[in-house]
């Protein structure tokens, strides 16, 4: 019966398609035909509009080798979005059981006017995570019960400020948001201690290093406050870029230098103190094969690790660059919304179409590679069983947790993979997708689902 409804279906089609070319024949002057109606496409190479990056090939040299990882430290702080102000995060100490802890609501997930696009933070026994309006909670870290929310949108304001993230330091939580606002709360109370207006939405999180909070907002422009009373003390605009992609990224701070990602594809190195520009890199390709790498975000954290800062944008380069002066080490074809992850030897990096790849910090070269939608790439929608859509998960992390490199997926998957050979070792099922990097905690790691849930793995 299936099949009979198809063939008919098929032939419905069919027949009204004839039927269209029949009217416009008989149209005079050539009504509603173009200009080559009667033009047949010739044989070719067919391109897809939208194409993946090729895969990295892993190199002869290093077929084989082994490379240093370190071992597990305690996570006692995790202030930024990426750890420490400098988003490098080593080797943790958390999932051990690899088993859900627990898991909480926290308030709205993705919508039409709403995404959740940071991780949360935490300090101090608590997580501070933000929901996709705005709203900004405190939960124990070992319960995960609710201790405070405070709803930072501007009196009057019910929709309209998309993403947003936080950050924790000395009591304080720093939000900001597509409000157009930077707001501290108590971090014992959610109370409001100061709040600064800014001209154009926040969509990520902010980083707080030393008594400065620094933040770029969606006009590609950098802003530097003060953690005590809400003052901006300085700016610097990029290039203006209006195509971007819905995840957002935050600034690293090293000593007296903070690097800030763009979405114009800029990596921009100024002087934390005054905001002075030091050296500037862009991360884009001299000649672009799609339409996706014209998109030259640099969604993914930069990370500042040895004195090198490794950087990867949607357009198809990462590099690591000198952090001082801006010179590149090496340079690499990957396109990546997510940070790398440089840790001992090696750095870890996932990219756009999910492939896991393991490269030497000294010369980029690649250790190895996996493709981490290897069984996982399904066929969705359609009509009838026609015109189905290939689907493919999206991949956040990794993060190198007790001896397991862990990823999570928009399959709602949390992986754990051997760091040397990346070979499978387990998976946990989460239930809701997530887009956004697992953060280290108190022997946990704590994950944010796309429909607002924050959930606990110990």
């Amino acid at each position: 019966m299936d099949r009979a409804l198809k063939i008919g279906a098929v032939a419905a089609v069919s027949l009204l398609m004839a039927g269209c070319g029949t009217i416009q024949n008989a149209l005079p002057f050539n009504l509603g035909r173009g200009p080559d109606a009667d033009a047949v496409a010739s044989a070719g190479e067919r391109i897809p509009v939208i194409a993946f990056d090729q895969s990295l090939a892993p190199s002869a040299a290093l077929a084989g080798r082994d490379f240093f990882l370190p071992g597990p430290q305690a996570v006692v702080s995790w202030p930024s979005a990426g750890g420490a102000g400098d988003n490098s995060v080593q080797h943790v100490i958390a999932a051990r059981d690899f088993t859900v802890g627990w898991r909480r609501k926290i308030g709205v997930g993705a919508g039409n006017a709403s995404r959740i696009m940071s991780p949360p933070v935490a300090d101090g026994g608590r997580v501070f995570v933000m929901d996709g309006q705005s709203t900004v909670s405190a939960v124990d870290a070992r319960t995960g019960n609710v201790v405070w929310r405070t709803d930072v949108r501007p009196e009057g304001r019910e929709r309209g400020g998309f993403g947003g993230g936080v950050a924790v330091s000395a009591g304080r939580v720093f939000v900001g948001s597509g409000y157009r606002t930077m707001t501290a709360l108590d971090a014992a109370t959610g109370a409001v201690v100061w709040r600064t207006p800014v001209d154009a939405p926040i969509h990520g999180a902010p980083t707080v290093a030393g008594a400065r909070v620094y933040v770029v907002d969606v006009d590609n422009q950098i802003l530097a406050f003060d953690t005590a009373t809400g003052q901006q003390v300085w700016s610097y605009r990029g290039i203006v870029e209006p195509a971007r992609i819905m995840l957002a990224s935050s600034p690293a701070v090293t000593g007296d230098t903070v690097i800030a990602p763009f979405s114009s594809g800029e990596l921009l190195a100024l002087r934390a103190s005054n905001g002075q520009p030091l050296w500037q890199r862009e991360l884009s390709r001299t000649s672009r094969t799609s339409a996706l790498s014209e998109v030259r975000d640099i969604a993914g954290r930069p990370v500042v690790s040895g004195g090198f800062v490794y950087s990867v944008s949607h357009s198809g380069v990462m590099a690591a660059v000198d952090s001082r002066s801006g010179q590149p080490l090496w340079q690499t074809p990957v396109s990546g919304v997510q940070a790398p992850l440089p840790v001992g030897d090696v750095v870890y990096v996932v990219s756009k179409a999910g492939e896991l790849s393991v490269l030497n910090r000294q010369d980029g070269r690649v250790y190895w590679t996996r493709d981490l939608n290897e069984g996982r790439i399904r066929q969705e929608g359609g009509f009838l069983g026609f015109f189905d859509r290939t689907v493919r998960p999206s991949w956040a992390g990794p993060i190198l947790a007790s001896n397991r490199l862990i990823l999570v997926n928009s399959d709602g998957e949390a992986v754990a993979l051997n760091p040397k050979t990346g070979e499978p070792l387990a998976t946990l099922r989460i239930g809701g997708a997530m887009y956004v990097s697992p953060i280290a905690y108190d022997g946990a790691l704590i994950v944010i689902t796309d429909d607002g849930e924050l959930v606990s793995i110990r």
